[in-house]
């Protein structure tokens, strides 16, 4: 984009098509739109800047004049003339009561706003090498008007001594431009600067407008001093400025003593500056990755970037940290940004004008403009206590459109002014959810996307749902990306996202959240409801994937936006979700593994891809079992099936040497008969006993029940099937079947994967069969137990209790999580697993679904959870790794537990738990010992 003396713009075929807006988190809760005051035409002129006072409206074209309207009769009441080229930027400085005007003929000019007559013109350091002159910021505390130019260079000149500067004749005139002071070729003479104030302006139309006579001469020109400039302050073309605090009509007044510039350009990046009367300090570079950074504006410590993608990227000066990315329209520049208290307004190249609330959801769209909006700002409006935006655009209109700040009332949840009407269709649009619930509002597009890993039609679903969620997680302030495992992207992508705490002069927690983003097959039959649809029926949303791990992963997503936007997210939240977890997680650890350094330090795993126990009451998952899959296959020598009346009795057949292999995998007291198999299950510790004891009265299950399905381990014949049809007369060639068994501590994976295979093939043998066998191992997963005396185990056990009111239930699951015991050896820390959905959840069958209850309580529980770690000191981990090549691999964490002072003691001391953990050769971390020590500091 390059607004220069140009003639007039035309809107691009592309802002023709108005794309949709599918991964957008902004929900469109549309209140009235602004009603239109007054449209003020300029015919064959793009309005590209506006600025007001108190009495008028002005606006800056492409026909080098500045046009001067009466804001109460809207009227033309003059026009600004000496720029010779487009008027790019205007900024009214009210305690001056100056306009300021740059161009692209290199100049910036100062104007009385009293009289209508210019004052000064500045020219930048260099002339016209500082080519456009884009955008300016005027500074009251120091009297100092900014230039960003498109040489990339930033220039200010300061006003404190400009009368001085004038009367000692150090003011100087610009140097002669051969270009563009020339005169036509036929005049033979040399340039000077009288080439170009030959214009005659101010004189009166038939209407009585004044537009002719010749211009004031301005007292003096000023030239910018080598020492204010900063060159290649960016990368790029700096086409905006933002001040700090903010000086516009609708900004909210900000506490900040210093003065901040912020400047964007076409290199993607913001910069901060720290202004002084010296010059400009950098303070801070901000990668925004949607594009040139066109538009800029703030609110208090808040910043809005409007970028050439389609995105507004929302910035706390504060915490030095990203807290949203608005999806104004992909692919459709913002080119215009003005703010009205918390409110919003973005002006894109397709003539749209949107308002966002200060929770980020458009509540008014309209076509504001037949053409791109290239301009707005917000102004009062005749009554002191109304308010008008007005927009410039490329179709020579500048609208003013009649606007209301957005108040709250405290009896109510919707923005004050709407009626009750409107109030009923704000409730109907969001179903049942509330106002500000972006997670329902995600949740009900995210589970739309049928991302079933398990069909290869749904390939492009999957990668369809990694995509949304990149876009996701952006969007509520993280960093994010898919991750592949090759060029090729074989597998489905694993998205990745880093919310990244407030800084803090200590070391941050950094936690990963893992969890998964494909889903099982949902044939319609047994659904009451579209199962791609999210439903909300009696307190519950229903939907494939909405237990199962969409709506835990967008809720926990959520708690660090809602902390990131508090100014209250201590520690770094991190995200791997991939996209093959419901069919063994095939590539996640190679695509882990990988981008290792991306993801840099961890220091616990937190997963929630499980239910309660209960219905009602709330759980805590501290152990899973783990589980080879195993894949059986006997075959004859004959190749095609056989009749049994005819060949029956001739040969061993495959079915009868399959059922005599089976049956040597149990005993009739269902015993596996693998040898050895039991010689290292972990017995079971009289504290253990009287939990499940605990949790049979609250189960209504058995003790003896809930171990075989927790903490025993089991043998499954899942299916026999073989080759040929199925009647009653068919001897099958070949014959297969699938064989589960889950392990628990402190069984090895390696060893009962070898002694599996091992005993069928020695079971087989025995039958002496002229049939040959084949035992594969296609799917195996370790067995996971956590610590409960980990400090964060004991802290999120305490989150649930705060936030549910009862103290949840310590249980062990049968199922397997195959990455669970993978990422705590891969990052050498403990992994924390929360139960977000009850028990009658129906994950993987039909009517899946979630208490909303449930749902924005697990939210609630992580957000505690977090302010937890990040405040009671516990997070300063430090891990102490063996020897590269030790095969035991062992290490020492050590997690400081407090810091206090002792009663009637002087000395401080550091509370600590020193946990010794090893890793045994499967890669599972077993905790040996533990040591409460206390040290002196």
């Amino acid at each position: 984009m390059q607004p220069r003396s140009s003639p007039l713009l035309t809107l691009p075929p592309v802002f023709l098509r108005r794309p949709t807006n599918e991964a957008s988190l902004s929900r469109h809760l549309h209140a009235e739109t602004p009603s239109l005051v007054h449209t003020l035409r300029q015919e064959d002129n793009s309005i590209l800047s506006i600025a007001t006072d108190e009495n008028h409206i002005y606006s800056g074209s492409q026909d080098q004049n500045i046009s001067v309207w009466d804001n109460r009769t809207y009227t033309l009441k003059t026009k600004l003339r000496g720029h010779t080229g487009s008027v790019l930027a205007l900024e009214y400085a009210p305690d001056k009561r100056w306009l300021f005007s740059s161009s692209g003929d290199s100049t910036v000019r100062v104007w009385s706003t009293d009289e209508l007559t210019p004052l000064y013109i500045i020219n930048p350091y260099l002339y016209t090498d500082a080519g456009d002159l884009f955008s300016l910021a005027w500074s009251p505390t120091h009297s100092t008007i900014y230039i960003g130019c498109q040489n990339t260079s930033i220039q200010w000149y300061n006003f404190t001594h400009v009368s001085d500067a004038i009367s000692s004749g150090t003011s100087t005139p610009r140097p002669v431009h051969k270009f563009f002071n020339s005169y036509p070729q036929t005049q033979r003479r040399l340039p000077d600067l009288q080439a170009i104030n030959n214009i005659t302006s101010l004189t009166r139309d038939t209407d009585g407008h004044p537009i002719g006579t010749t211009p004031p001469t301005p007292r003096a020109e000023l030239n910018v001093p080598p020492r204010n400039v900063i060159d290649s302050a960016h990368y790029g073309y700096v086409y905006c400025m933002a001040l700090l605090p903010s000086t516009s009509w609708g900004a909210a007044t900000s506490k900040r003593q210093d003065v901040l510039l912020v400047t964007g350009s076409g290199d993607e990046t913001m910069k901060v500056w720290r202004c002084s009367p010296t010059g400009l300090e950098l303070l801070n570079t901000i990668e925004c990755t949607h594009g040139a950074v066109l538009s800029l504006v703030t609110r208090e410590d808040i910043l809005y970037a409007g970028c050439q993608e389609g995105y507004v990227r929302v910035w706390d000066l504060q915490t030095n940290g990203f807290i949203r990315t608005i999806m104004v329209q992909e692919n459709v520049d913002v080119l215009s940004l003005s703010i009205l208290g918390s409110d919003l307004y973005t002006c894109s190249a397709d003539g749209q004008v949107k308002r966002y609330s200060d929770t980020f959801d458009c509540t008014s769209s309209w076509d504001a403009h037949s053409g791109i909006v290239l301009s707005s700002i917000v102004t009062r409006g005749t009554d002191p206590a109304e308010f008008e935006l007005v927009t410039g655009g490329n179709d020579g209109a500048i609208n003013v459109w009649k606007i209301h700040p957005a108040t709250v009332d405290p009896t109510n949840d919707a923005p004050m002014g709407l009626s009750t009407q409107m109030a009923i269709v704000l409730v109907a649009v969001c179903d049942v959810y509330s106002n500000e619930d972006t997670l329902i509002y995600a949740l009900s597009k995210f589970v739309s996307i049928p991302s079933v890993s398990s069909c290869p039609d749904h390939r492009e679903d999957c990668r369809q749902a990694a995509i949304w969620l990149t876009k996701c997680f952006a969007q509520l302030g993280a960093s994010s990306k898919a991750l592949y495992v090759d060029e090729e992207a074989v597998h489905n992508p694993v998205v990745f996202g880093c919310f990244q705490g407030a800084p803090s002069s200590r070391r941050k927690p950094r936690i990963l959240f893992y969890g998964h983003y494909d889903v099982i097959s949902a044939p319609p039959l047994g659904w009451d409801s579209d199962p791609f649809k999210l439903a909300a029926r009696n307190g519950y949303l229903y939907a494939r994937g909405v237990a199962d791990d969409k709506g835990p992963v967008l809720a926990i997503a959520c708690a660090a936006a809602d902390l990131l936007r508090a100014r209250k997210l201590g520690v770094d939240l991190l995200f791997l979700v991939e996209g093959e977890e419901e069919t063994g997680s095939d590539g996640f650890v190679d695509t882990v593994l990988k981008h290792k350094d991306l993801i840099g330090e961890v220091d616990a795993i937190l997963v929630s891809n499980s239910g309660w126990i209960s219905r009602d009451v709330p759980s805590i998952t501290y152990g899973l079992r783990g589980v080879v899959h195993c894949n059986i296959e006997i075959s004859s020598r004959i190749t095609k099936d056989s009749h049994s009346g005819v060949d029956g009795g001739a040969w061993h057949e495959p079915m009868q040497d399959m059922v005599q292999v089976l049956a040597e995998l149990t005993d009739r007291n269902r015993n596996v008969l693998i040898p050895n198999f039991y010689d290292a299950v972990r017995p079971q510790d009289d504290k253990e006993a009287a939990l499940f004891r605990l949790l049979e009265s609250a189960t209504q299950q058995s003790a003896a029940s809930l171990s075989a399905r927790w903490r025993e381990p089991s043998l499954t014949i899942h299916s026999v099937r073989g080759s040929g049809p199925t009647n009653p007369t068919v001897i099958p060639a070949s014959v297969a079947a699938q064989v589960s068994l889950r392990i628990v501590p402190d069984q090895s994976l390696d060893a009962v994967c070898a002694s599996l295979v091992q005993h069928i093939r020695a079971s087989f043998d025995a039958l002496c069969s002229a049939n040959s066998i084949k035992v594969t191992v296609e799917h195996t997963a370790d067995w996971w137990l956590g610590d409960l005396t980990h400090p964060w185990f004991l802290e999120l056990e305490r989150a649930i209790r705060d936030e549910w009111g009862s103290e949840p239930m310590r249980v062990r699951e049968g199922g397997s999580i195959p990455c669970v015991p993978f990422l705590e050896k891969a990052f050498r820390c403990p992994a924390l697993h929360l139960p977000m959905g009850q028990s009658s959840g129906q994950a993987h069958l039909p009517n899946e679904h979630i208490s909303l209850s449930n749902l924005r309580h697990g939210k609630a529980v992580i957000e505690r959870f977090l302010l937890a770690v990040a405040e009671s000191g516990v997070a300063a981990c430090v891990k102490v790794g063996a020897e590269s090549g030790d095969p035991a691999d062992n290490r020492i964490s050590c997690c400081v537990m407090k810091f206090a002072r002792e009663p009637r003691s002087t000395v401080d001391f550091i509370h600590c738990i020193f946990v010794f953990t090893s890793i045994n050769q499967s890669g599972t971390s077993n905790v040996d010992r533990h040591a409460i020590l206390k040290y002196r500091v």
